[in-house]
């Protein structure tokens, strides 16, 4: 307990001394605002320095000639684009000509110098022309007047560059939907067109089907037709030959046919006396054979009456009856010459009548064999002139029914090929989108800017300037240590009389410039979180947590002055440096050289850093009590080396002899 208060009486005799004079009073608050002044200065003029860019001057040059697009639309982009510019307000923009610009670029008048070149909206349009070229926007900047002017100019560009290039898709995007519209509509009309065309083709198809059948069928006929033909051109020759024939031998007929008409009449008289002749004698044989039938029948009473038997009687019958056949033969004979002689009689009258005729007809009839002669050798020459015709027209018919055939196939592949083409056509019509004026404006917005970003942050800072707050908290607290032990003893070395006074003093030397800095922590804080105005997810943690930070750091630079002296404060210092390069507290410590990256996993300041991010923008706190160990660790082992001084310290003066030894010691 007496050690304990021991350190206290240490540590407050330091605080006493420290403000021991007006003057020491007040370096003494000027130490402890040294942390809040650095840290809330620098995050004050960081919070958001992009806030205030529209102070900034700026020239846009625009050189641009514009360019007449294929639809007649005029196209002058490079006007819009300073339009946009100077109406943004994003920057203080100034439209000059070229030699304004770069004068006021030398004298620094402007930051950075924007030119759109002539050629810009003609490049932009190059590829509707199928000739793309890019269109450059030219930046000119001078790091003599300021460097970062440079990084916000490209920044700005790059802006630029994607709000054109937006624009220019967006427009690209609508004439391409417009065009799909377009083509959706004509493929529709093709589609119906083509099944109008699959509709004719197929009864184009039928009637060729039909041509072919017919052509088939009139190639058949004309082939019969041309045997007949054939067969009428040889025998009209034949007729022609025998009517001339038959004209020859005729040319003597009407003298002939008198001769035998004259001749017959003289057989007809002829003819007729012998019918006459015969028609007595048949008379003749018909008496007789009545008178002979009417003795056999008075005959067998003339017998019986002589007194004959009647077998006699018909002995006497039976042989009268056969003398009496012949009789009666010959005027059966008799009757029928004289029947024949009445038909020839009648016959031959008929033949000189007849013959009459042909000798009145025969004159006609050589004059008409004459003419029928003449007639048949045009039907000869006609028939030969049809059958050469029909030759031909057999060779035609062959040629049509061949013609029929293929166009039959050639139509039967147009009706499977237009039934494909329409059925095809429909389905592409369907598959061409045929987007409304509002789809077609949303898409083109997307096709535009394609890729949005949803961000989801476990932790956000909120602005530059909080981003930045855990490294220069960190970096104000340990300049704050640093200034502090300018004035601070790390030993208060009178203090030392016996070696149980060691780990008192070396606590006590460390205690009073943490209280201090428990002070700098805290107005640091008030500063930051009231006065920059910095949101912190976890305030009151985070100020426990700088308290720690600040405590741990005097431990640090106490125990390197209080064994090493001024060289353990320059190399305070040295840490102070590195730990500016290596603590990650601006670009991630990923990006780091290898070395530089030893050293973050290494040095304390890495590790506030990393905790005070945790507690001010919030997020996972799986890694602050990592943190916090490893503070306490660095702490502990420079409260170590302070002791180890102390100790040493006590060890020197005990030599000089200067240190009474307890008892017991």
């Amino acid at each position: 307990m007496g050690d304990h208060m021991t350190a206290l009486r240490v540590a407050l005799t330091e605080l006493r001394r420290l403000t021991d004079s007006t003057f020491a009073r007040v370096a003494l608050a000027a130490m402890v605002l040294v942390p809040s002044l650095y840290a809330g200065l620098y995050l004050y003029a960081n919070k958001d320095p992009y806030a205030n860019l529209d102070g900034l001057p700026a020239a846009v040059v625009v050189q641009d000639r514009g360019t007449t697009l294929a639809t007649g639309e005029k196209l002058q982009v490079g006007d819009e684009v300073a339009d946009t510019l100077i109406t943004g307000r994003d920057l203080e923009w100034h439209r000059v000509d070229e030699q304004q610009a770069h004068h006021g670029l030398e004298e620094g008048d402007y930051a950075f110098v924007l030119t759109i070149p002539e050629s810009f909206s003609a490049d932009l349009a190059s590829s509707a022309d199928f000739t793309p070229r890019l269109a450059n926007l030219e930046l000119e900047t001078n790091d003599a007047t300021n460097y970062l002017a440079g990084t916000i100019a490209e920044r700005v560009v790059d802006q630029v560059q994607t709000s054109v290039a937006q624009q220019v898709s967006r427009t690209a995007a609508s004439q391409l939907l417009g065009g799909l519209s377009t083509v959706h509509d004509q493929v529709g009309k093709a589609a119906t067109g083509s099944a109008q065309l699959a509709s004719g083709a197929h009864d184009a198809h039928a009637g060729s089907t039909k041509l072919a059948s017919g052509a088939a069928e009139l190639v058949t006929g004309q082939q019969q037709l041309a045997n007949g033909s054939a067969q009428l051109s040889s025998g009209a020759a034949r007729l022609n030959s025998g009517l001339a024939t038959l004209d020859q031998r005729t040319n003597s007929l009407p003298g002939q046919t008198q001769q035998l008409a004259k001749g017959a009449r003289q057989v007809a008289d002829g003819n007729a006396k012998v019918a006459e002749a015969g028609a007595r004698a048949a008379a003749a044989g018909s008496r007789i054979t009545r008178d002979l039938e009417a003795f056999d029948s008075e005959l067998p009473t003339r017998l019986a009456g002589a007194g004959l038997t009647q077998d006699q009687i018909d002995a006497v019958l039976a042989e009268t009856a056969r003398l009496r056949q012949p009789i009666a033969d010959a005027n059966s004979t008799l009757q029928s010459t004289s029947k024949d002689l009445g038909a020839l009689s009648s016959g031959a009258n008929q033949v000189a009548d007849g013959a009459e005729q042909l000798a009145s007809a025969s004159s006609d009839l050589e004059s008409a064999i004459d003419t029928a002669a003449a007639g048949s050798a045009e039907l000869a020459t006609g028939a030969r002139d049809l059958n050469a015709g029909q030759q031909k027209a057999l060779t035609g018919s062959k040629d049509l029914a061949q013609g029929a055939k293929d166009l039959d196939a050639g139509l039967a592949k147009l009706d499977s090929g237009a039934a494909q083409l329409s059925s095809s056509l429909a389905e592409g019509a369907k598959g061409i989108p045929n987007p409304t004026d509002a789809q077609r404006t949303a898409v083109a917005q997307t096709i535009g800017s394609p890729v949005g970003i949803v961000s989801e942050a476990l932790a956000r800072a909120g602005s530059y300037g909080a981003g930045l707050a855990p490294f220069f908290l960190s970096l104000a607290l340990w300049i704050g240590g640093f200034t502090l032990f300018t004035r601070a003893r790390p030993l208060v070395e009178e203090a030392l009389t016996t070696r149980w006074a060691i780990l008192p003093v070396a606590l006590g030397g460390w205690l009073a410039p943490a209280i201090i800095g428990v002070a700098q922590a805290i107005l640091t804080w008030v500063i930051v979180r009231f006065a920059v105005g910095i949101d912190l997810a976890h305030p009151w943690w985070m100020l426990a947590f700088m308290v720690l930070v600040s405590m741990v750091f005097m431990a640090i630079i106490h125990g390197l002055m209080a064994r090493l002296g001024d060289t353990g404060q320059f190399i305070a210092l040295v840490l102070m440096v590195l730990q500016l390069v290596s603590a990650g507290g601006t670009f991630p410590w990923e990006t780091l050289p290898g070395p530089l990256q030893w050293l973050h996993h290494v040095l304390p300041m890495s590790y506030s850093v990393a905790g005070l991010r945790t507690l001010a923008y919030g997020g996972p706190t799986t890694h602050l009590w990592l943190d916090v160990a490893v503070l306490l660790a660095w702490g502990a082992g420079a409260l170590f080396l302070s002791t180890a001084a102390a100790r040493r310290v006590h060890l020197r003066v005990r030599d000089q002899g200067s240190l009474a030894e307890p008892v017991g010691a």
